[in-house]
């Protein structure tokens, strides 16, 4: 008999208190609900960095038109329920590794730093974050006959990464 209420007790309190805290990381959207439409113009660029800023912008546009449910516009206007912009602040190129027998160097850091700043269509800031810092690496080709820039794909690696992780932010709302 004891048993037979001990199991009855449990499963009224599994029904009655299934919210345990926990949450699926990635389903939480903390934009209002009023968002529907979302601008996102081309970041400017304030580097010497040629195209780094469409490759950053092309990568955002890319990961929100594959994430999300949200309409994406490239230009700001009454349509858009929210603007995201962005500003690349700095970009760093130094070397990483030598050839210790040539002296030349092996591999590169490429740094990038990235402002943005996602609003409302009456200014009110719904996420922003004025330092975004991402960093790649990649190595340069010893061989000069078969010489390939690598700089380029690197900024593509870490223009998805940034947007990867940018959107995740902003969904989850950190």
């Amino acid at each position: 008999m004891k048993t037979r209420a001990a199991c009855l007790l449990a499963l009224l309190l599994a029904f009655l208190l299934p919210g345990c805290g926990y949450h699926t990381a990635g389903h939480a959207v903390q934009l209002p609900d009023n968002v529907k439409t979302i601008a996102i113009p081309a970041f400017k660029n304030e580097t010497l960095t040629y195209r780094i800023e469409q490759m950053l912008t092309a990568s955002v546009v890319r990961e929100f038109t594959t994430r999300t449910h949200y309409r994406i516009l490239n230009d700001p206007s009454e349509a858009a329920d929210a603007t995201l912009r962005g500003t690349v602040l700095s970009t760093t190129a130094s070397p990483l590794t030598y050839d210790s027998a040539t002296g030349r160097a092996a591999s590169v850091l490429v740094v990038v730093s990235v402002k943005v700043t996602l609003t409302d269509r009456n200014g009110k800031v719904l996420y922003q974050n004025p330092a975004y810092l991402f960093r790649e690496q990649y190595e340069l080709s010893q061989d000069l006959p078969s010489f390939f820039e690598e700089d380029s794909p690197a900024f593509r690696r870490l223009s998805q990464d940034f947007a990867r992780t940018l959107v995740s932010n902003i969904l989850e709302g950190f």
